[in-house]
């Protein structure tokens, strides 16, 4: 998956987590990449878990069942040609 658009990441406090989150989803078959997280999510351990947007109801679902901890929190990331990457937290609702 090139994550060069419009992507979904899950940031964590802790590297161990983002392995723990990244390992759940593959088990659960949704596909995702460990990334490092932009600019506009400063806090954190410089790692996040990238998905594609469509697999939201599938991440969040998984997260609830495996509760990995130290989330940072879910956001949209978008990417326009020639310009910095976008960061916004994730519409949950839907």
């Amino acid at each position: 998956m090139q994550y060069s658009e419009n992507n979904g990441i899950a940031a964590f406090r802790s590297r161990q987590q983002v392995m723990r989150f990244d390992s759940a989803l593959r088990r659960a078959g949704i596909h995702s990449e460990i990334v490092s997280t932009p600019r506009d999510v400063s806090i954190g351990c410089g790692l996040s878990v990238a998905f594609d947007l469509r697999d939201t109801a599938a991440v969040m679902d998984t997260y609830r069942r495996s509760r990995p901890g130290n989330l940072i929190g879910f956001y949209e990331v978008i990417r326009a040609p020639g310009q910095r990457a976008q960061v916004m937290p994730l519409n949950m609702g839907g």
